[in-house]
């Protein structure tokens, strides 16, 4: 078979690059940022930044560059089991769900509301369940637990229900040893956990060139643990960034890099993915839309800095902001999804979601699905296959039969050439689409989830379990908690040893 020619987009030249990247290395060097956190400061003057008059800390080009040839060029994402999942930086975009949503838009009512256990157990299960979603996230707050355990608690259920790693992140710093006990659990040791990882964690800049006391800490305690970590810089055109977007890329591209320095001055060699979730400003609205061509454009043009560097890469892309499942979404959706795969980006975040990040959606998460599958097949590109050349015997074939549905080479090409979305998409024609009850793309949406959530998830085995459930009810006790969810404690199969 002869090599495909993978289609490519780019935004911006290698000369163009090169000014962006100079410029953020000069914003560390003479403005640098601000950091919250003792422990990452005392680590960052140990390996020869420095502090001004003014609390910030300066970076200069060698600490850049030292910091820029330890990180890795890939990162690896093992399932609960040791299976390896994905290797970003391999040239491959994988998709996962957007995370941290507030929201679920509720599949009976339409509304948008609060989460609960229930939905997050629903959520990794279909998710599980789609074969263009590659691994799970996070992807939403669960409202019926203490706030303090509800970052560790969404780990909890995603290493129980699902056997996808899973991208996730922490709100505050005790919570990380928390989580980080949770992942050992599944491992069993640190060893282990280096060897196979099991999460990513996302980990954010504080917008204009900072970082707060938790987030810094986090990329610290994921270093020592060798837990890869996104990093998700957030500039906002026009009002935290400067108003065009070379200039949200070069503080975008500053953010990042001091993140990277924080990473391998803790630990040379942690995995991390040059990442983000940028957008523009919208003055008339006052938000931040994702679902912007702009935003989108920023997302890609990052991509290529990060490859530039030779970093994997990840991109909240493909999120939409509008409110239902309507054509606003697929637009918004498929515009990033398939861009993201243009651009290289490794690991795309976004399908699911709706509302400038805030609310995840199992209706939507399936017509994402089939947008991922979309972009992935775009991606391959057109390839040569054995017998396409010479091509005379196949035309020679179609002028005698009149089709060629049941010919050699078709049988054993079609399926791998072509991508057959679910019922989902519709392509039946008029009479059958009345037929069939003439259903709108939501009502479809709807029967996919009621099929694919039939079976029941096929949780850890029970050795595992245990543990999880000890480290998680210890946790929530600690946090004002009697017990967890009702759920929970109905799913489980495992016997609860004394605490």
């Amino acid at each position: 078979m002869t090599a495909t020619l993978r289609p490519q987009m780019r935004l911006l030249d290698d000369a163009l690059i090169g000014r962006i990247v100079g410029e953020a290395r000069d914003l560390l060097v003479t403005l640098g940022v601000s950091i919250a956190n003792d422990d990452v400061i005392a680590l960052l003057l140990e390996h020869g930044a420095w502090q001004g008059d003014d609390g910030r800390i300066r970076m200069d080009a060698d600490l850049i560059d030292r910091a820029l040839a330890t990180a890795p060029t890939t990162i690896a994402l093992h399932d609960r089991d040791g299976a390896l999942r994905a290797t970003l930086g391999s040239g491959r975009t994988y998709f996962t769900p957007g995370s941290s949503a507030i929201h679920v838009l509720d599949s009976t009512t339409g509304e948008i509301r609060l989460p609960t256990t229930p939905d997050y157990i629903q959520h990794v299960t279909l998710s599980e369940r789609l074969d263009a979603i590659d691994y799970g996230a996070t992807a939403f707050v669960p409202r019926d637990v203490a706030a303090g355990v509800s970052d560790s608690y969404r780990l909890y259920l995603s290493l129980i229900f699902g056997r996808s790693p899973v991208v996730t992140g922490t709100f505050t710093i005790e919570a990380m040893a928390v989580m980080a006990d949770l992942l050992l659990a599944v491992r069993g040791s640190e060893q282990a956990l280096a060897d196979a990882p099991l999460a990513m964690f996302s980990a954010c800049p504080t917008s204009p060139l900072g970082w707060c006391d938790v987030t810094s800490r986090n990329v610290l305690d994921c270093a020592r643990l060798r837990i890869p970590v996104e990093f998700i810089s957030m500039p906002l055109t026009g009002f935290v960034a400067p108003g065009t977007l070379v200039g949200t890329l070069i503080q975008h591209t500053a953010e990042t890099l001091s993140g990277v320095v924080i990473s391998q001055c803790a630990a040379p060699g942690t995995p991390i993915a040059w990442g983000g979730s940028p957008a523009i400003f919208d003055y008339r609205y006052e938000t931040p839309p994702l679902g912007a061509i702009e935003s989108q454009m920023i997302a890609c043009a990052y991509t290529e800095i990060g490859k530039h560097l030779n970093l994997p890469t990840q991109a909240y892309i493909g999120v939409s902001d509008a409110k239902l499942l309507d054509a606003q979404a697929g637009l918004e959706s498929a515009a990033g999804c398939l861009l993201a795969a243009l651009a290289g980006v490794d690991s795309v975040s976004g399908p699911g979601m709706h509302d400038f990040e805030s609310c995840q959606s199992l209706e939507k998460l399936v017509v994402d699905n089939e947008i991922c599958g979309a972009a992935q097949r775009l991606a391959r590109g057109i390839e040569v296959r054995p017998g396409d050349f010479p091509s005379r015997a196949h035309f020679e074939e179609l002028l005698d039969e009149g089709h060629l549905l049941i010919s050699r080479h078709t049988r054993k090409w079609f399926r791998k050439e072509v991508r057959f979305p679910s019922p989902v998409i519709d392509r039946a024609n008029l009479a059958r689409h009345r037929e069939e009850g003439a259903k709108t793309l939501h009502e479809r949406a709807r029967e996919r989830v009621a099929a694919l959530l039939t079976e029941p998830p096929e949780t850890i085995d029970g050795d595992r379990r245990a543990d999880l459930d000890d480290i998680m009810l210890a946790a929530a006790r600690a946090a004002g908690m009697e017990g967890l969810p009702a759920q929970i404690q109905d799913s489980s199969t495992s016997t609860r040893r004394p605490t």
